[in-house]
């Protein structure tokens, strides 16, 4: 499994081709210390034998499809389950467990650019349409870690592209990141319903609940309240609404290590973004520097179209047709 890198006078980042998979992120602190701010693991064989889905690149469908059912232009499509009763990150054998070619490109907006190319073929994980995919990683001189999505179909289908990267800029191993400030551009949420175990269609004001990060505050204040959407969780794996989206790339959240002083900025043209601080993640494995993963070891914080949108047609339109092409800008910036 070959190893990328791609790197500035200040971070540095690594991946792999299987799944496009960030493996690590160094970040120097405000006195140059540097740290690794991916969770994941130390060497190549845990990482191809660990979670698959640590800095993936996901679709076809990243996030949960309610029953893994859904309906283009009056054809009904069934996928497989593999989230108990829903279909979760594109399947099985999503994009995250395939090889991507992986080609250097220069693009005068970058210090360093790779592009990264995928061809879905036409009913893989029972989705319709051949699907040509590229994703671009780029490096900037202004410490941006740049992913541009492309896709172009064959029949109309469904996507939805993430990155699935948990941060914790302590220090992956370091420390917890529960402590970690998050500020969001977002005054509204989609609650999850328990019986479905993932959206029902609603979309809920934040005001006056734990997920309120219209200002800044720690991860932990809200995952310590006694809330029915935290309880179920354990935690956070939310989708939060952006504001004021119109097609057009633009901070819509901030997370910060009050102890290093370590910030990332995030990005995006996309509707959604996706908040997890990994509750399933119970010790059992051990990742960077010999620490136990556990809940909070990091922050995922993943743009997107909503969960189960195919489904919903109040929610923004997860449809890609013949000559259309779906675009997908996320940027990490490190400050």
């Amino acid at each position: 499994m070959r190893a990328y890198t791609l790197k500035n006078k200040n971070i540095e980042i690594t991946f792999i081709e299987r799944g496009g998979q960030i493996t690590s992120i160094k970040v120097p602190d405000a006195k140059g210390n540097i740290e690794d701010v991916v969770v994941g693991y130390d060497s190549m064989d845990e990482i191809l034998a660990g979670d698959g889905y640590f800095g993936a690149l996901c679709g076809r469908y990243a996030n949960r499809i309610v029953g893994g059912k859904f309906e283009i232009e009056g054809e009904k499509f069934q996928l497989d389950c593999n989230n108990e009763t829903n279909h979760l990150h594109g399947g099985v054998n999503g994009f995250n467990s395939k090889n991507w070619t992986v080609t250097p490109i220069t693009l005068d907006k970058f210090v360093q650019a790779y592009k990264l190319s995928l061809t879905s073929e036409d009913g893989e994980e029972k989705y319709p349409g051949k699907l040509e995919v590229s994703v671009i990683y780029g490096v900037t001189e202004d410490n941006q870690f740049v992913i541009e999505y492309e896709a172009e179909t064959s029949k109309p289908t469904i996507i939805n592209l993430t990155s699935h990267a948990y941060f914790n800029l302590h220090g992956a191993g370091k420390a917890s990141a529960e402590n970690h400030t998050l500020q969001l551009n977002a005054s509204n949420y989609t609650p999850i319903s328990a019986e479905l175990g993932t959206v029902s269609g609603e979309i809920t004001p934040v005001v006056g609940t734990p997920f309120d990060f219209t200002s800044a505050k720690t991860v932990k204040s809200a995952c310590d309240t006694d809330h029915e959407q935290i309880n179920m969780i354990s935690g956070i794996d939310h989708n939060f609404v952006l504001n004021n989206c119109d097609g057009s790339t633009k901070l819509v959240g901030t997370l910060c290590d009050p102890v290093s002083g370590r910030k990332m900025e995030v990005y995006t043209d996309q509707p959604g973004i996706q908040i997890y601080t990994g509750a399933h993640f119970d010790g059992s494995e051990t990742g960077k520097n010999g620490a136990p993963i556990e809940a909070c070891a990091g922050i995922a914080m993943e743009t997107q179209i909503f969960p189960d949108s195919p489904n919903h047609d109040h929610y923004p339109n997860a449809e890609l047709k013949p000559g259309e092409k779906y675009k997908h800008v996320c940027i990490y910036k490190f400050c």
